[in-house]
């Protein structure tokens, strides 16, 4: 789709155009699908979420306010909502086995350790700005390509790569507990 059809689709949306919104969706979703999918590793909650995102977008499209900033708005709405999930998986009693524990360990210290870990990591994540959470998400959990990623949030690749360098110098510091974020 031409930028100055998805521009017309976007402004058609913002006044209830519910045809403009589908065919917008059409376009989006696939990435959408993706990027949640990489995040939760689970295809159900995938779903959901990109369904719940959706369903946002639709009810507040009103309220945008630059119709070249609707994909990078959709994958704001979408990564708040894996954020969410991602919180929800946080309290279910469900974590992997890690198999044997190192001589001297018990098992139950390697999987706190292992919990530990994994909580540091968010931590350090979920530290970073907003849109240094989502450049790092679409690179690392979608897979996406610095230009991938400038074209969905309207950036320069050389920004979003930027951006992503010190984003991950933020939290490689916190985790080695030189930096607080």
């Amino acid at each position: 789709m031409e930028k100055l059809e998805e521009l017309s689709l976007v402004k058609r949306a913002k006044k209830g155009d519910i045809e403009a919104f589908g065919l917008l969706y059409e376009q989006i979703y696939r990435d959408l699908y993706k990027f949640a999918l990489f995040t939760l590793k689970d295809a159900s909650d995938a779903e959901d979420v990109v369904g719940e995102a959706v369903t946002d977008a639709f009810e507040t499209i009103g309220k945008l306010r630059s119709e070249e900033a609707f994909r990078g708005w959709m994958f704001r709405i979408l990564a708040n909502k894996c954020r969410r999930m991602l919180k929800a998986y946080g309290k279910r009693p469900t974590l992997r086995e890690y198999g044997e524990a190192p001589y001297g360990w018990e098992p139950g210290e390697v999987r706190e350790t292992a919990r530990e870990d994994l909580m540091d990591l968010k931590k350090a994540f979920d530290g970073l700005e907003e849109e240094d959470r989502l450049i790092v998400a679409l690179a690392f959990f979608g897979g996406y390509s610095s230009q991938e990623i400038g074209k969905i949030l309207g950036k320069k690749p050389g920004t979003v790569r930027s951006r992503q360098s010190r984003a991950l110098s933020r939290m490689r510091a916190f985790l080695t507990g030189s930096y607080g974020l």
